[in-house]
């Protein structure tokens, strides 16, 4: 078997009917991230005797004849915002690495190890998770796999550079703003923030609680799904995750989609944006035979609405280590915070009033469509340390304006998946799949009638591993 390019369902498949060890596969894959992690810097810490140790389990309850699991071997790694027990949540931050170990497992890792994914380690991010491309000052900038001199994208950019490289099939991250999203884009990955409390937060640290979920990378929409279906269900050690019934989405993929009303993004999400971010949108557009366009109402306000929020949100919860210890920070995102602590509480107060506002107005929109079509970055991978670009002839900043498309869609928590659109010499770029409250199903049914078109896909990129950029 090809350790590089193989997803987890095929590794979890092999690994059950006993062609190849939980702990063979295991070693391969820190093996990897043992000669290839330098090149990229995704991850921040490896768990290598835990991994073994939890490995070998699964290979004796294989023996006992005891089924270990949906995704029985297979090799994950976390965004290191995530509890990992025995070990200090970094959370991208050089304060944070004082704090004492985990005690246990955030809940998402506790799921995927009860479905036999085995821990690997944790990925870098920016820091505290404010950021849209993992240059981390006290940790380094985490490099794409596409171009070791661009960015992952952020925050979550170890997550999707790992899976890029093929150094582990699924990782896991958050998004506040798109923190998924983007790096899946540029990185191209699959990469699925499902709906605003769907799936537990418990043991993951937060950025702004009013915005934040977890999701995954993966290379295929049937990993998406089994990771979504595995990760599920209430949790009292989270608040804010939903008491609904799981919905099964791997059973549905191969459901006929043209029962799905499908729109195109109109308005605000076809400007400023490169056209070849457009270009993507139409190519998944016309491979499925859609035609029709949709205005999402006021999104640029929905975006400045998210800036104040998530600003004001972010600046509290840090506010007694930025009056204490401002020098410890990332100064990117200490600039930002304190910019944040500065907004008038009657600034976001009306900005919550608007996001109820238009949280309505999207909810008529999807009374008349069900999975809406955008792009999910105006550009691709910038360039390590680029400030600015030119879009639409205007020069802009690069780090705010990756999350233009994104923003506006997690303002009101809405289901997202991120699909890669690989270009033969050229860099990937990401077209969102978007649905209303609690239609993941959709998104992934459509989402899967894509890859079986060969119009989305997201193979292993090994072109890196000899290059001297890094």
């Amino acid at each position: 078997m090809n350790f590089d390019s193989a997803d987890a369902i095929t590794i979890s498949t092999a690994v059950r009917e006993g062609k190849v060890s939980a702990v063979e596969v295991t070693k391969a894959a820190l093996a990897r991230i043992a000669t290839r992690n330098h090149l990229f810097n995704c991850f921040t810490t490896i768990t290598a005797e835990t991994a073994l140790t939890d490995a070998a389990l699964i290979d004796r309850e294989i023996a006992q004849g005891n089924h270990p699991g949906v995704l029985a071997g297979v090799p994950f790694a976390v965004k290191n915002l995530f509890d990992i027990a025995g070990f200090t949540t970094l959370a991208g931050s050089k304060i944070n690495a004082e704090n004492p170990e985990a005690s246990q497992d955030a809940t998402a890792v506790v799921k995927l190890k009860q479905a036999g994914a085995v821990l690997l380690g944790a990925l870098n991010m920016d820091e505290y998770a404010y950021g849209f491309v993992t240059e981390n000052s006290h940790y380094g900038a985490t490099h794409n796999p596409h171009d070791l001199q661009r960015v992952a994208g952020g925050s979550s950019g170890g997550s999707a550079a790992a899976v890029a490289a093929g150094l582990v099939p699924l990782t896991l991250g958050s998004d506040t703003n798109g923190s998924i999203r983007v790096p899946a884009a540029l990185c191209g990955v699959f990469g699925f923030k499902p709906t605003y409390g769907r799936l537990s937060r418990a043991g993951v640290a937060l950025f702004s609680s009013s915005f934040d979920h977890i999701g995954s990378f993966a290379r295929s929409v049937q990993d998406i799904a089994t990771v979504f279906d595995v990760l599920q269900g209430e949790d009292d050690r989270d608040p804010i995750c939903t008491k609904r019934p799981p919905e099964l989405c791997l059973p549905q993929l191969k459901q006929d989609i043209s029962d799905i009303r499908i729109a195109i993004a109109a308005d605000y999400f076809t400007k400023g944006a490169e056209p070849a971010a457009l270009a993507a949108v139409q190519k998944v557009a016309d491979a499925i035979d859609v035609t029709e366009y949709v205005i999402i109402p006021e999104a640029h306000r929905a975006r400045a609405a998210a800036f104040v929020i998530t600003a004001s949100e972010g600046a509290n919860l840090h506010l007694d280590k930025l009056r204490l210890r401002p020098e410890d920070f990332d100064p990117a995102t200490r600039d930002r915070f304190l910019a944040g602590a500065l907004i008038p509480s009657s600034w976001y107060i009306q900005a919550q009033r608007f996001r109820r506002w238009y949280r309505d107005r999207v909810r008529e929109v999807f009374q008349n469509v069900d999975v809406i079509l955008a792009p999910t970055t105006p550009i691709s991978a910038p360039l390590i340390g680029q400030q600015t670009m030119i879009l639409d002839g205007e020069e802009i900043l690069v780090r705010p304006h990756l999350g233009l498309f994104t923003q506006p869609l997690s303002f009101i928590g809405l289901p997202v998946l991120s699909v890669p659109i690989q270009r033969p010499n050229a860099l990937p770029l990401g077209v969102q799949l978007i649905a209303a409250p609690y239609n993941e199903a959709l998104i992934l049914r459509v989402a899967a009638a894509l890859e079986a078109k060969g119009v989305v896909s997201s193979p292993v990129i090994l072109n890196a591993l000899n290059s001297d950029a890094v």
